[in-house]
């Protein structure tokens, strides 16, 4: 698998509150970002490939989600991950 344990914990450890605090919504956007960033870069090679096209549209979905979720509970958690992750919006 292309993601390791070791690279799971350090972004968890980075923008969680722990290495094993998974569950935090910062934590999770920004291992939704590494992985859509990995596929960004495999479908620049491999057009055709719509299984990995639809992966990625989903993962989006679910970071989208995730990113309103953060934004209507707390605003300033928000701009941090946002600011970090130099996420658009």
């Amino acid at each position: 698998m292309y993601l390791a344990t070791e690279k799971k914990q350090e972004i968890f450890k980075k923008h969680g509150k722990s290495e094993k605090d998974t569950g935090s919504a910062e934590g999770q956007i920004a291992l939704f970002t590494y992985r859509i960033s990995h596929l960004t870069g495999h479908l620049k090679n491999n057009r055709k490939d719509y299984a990995t096209q639809r992966a990625l549209q989903l993962l989006v979905g679910k970071r989208r989600s995730l990113l309103d979720y953060l934004k209507k509970k707390d605003v300033l958690r928000y701009r941090e991950i946002v600011k970090e992750l130099s996420l658009r919006r």
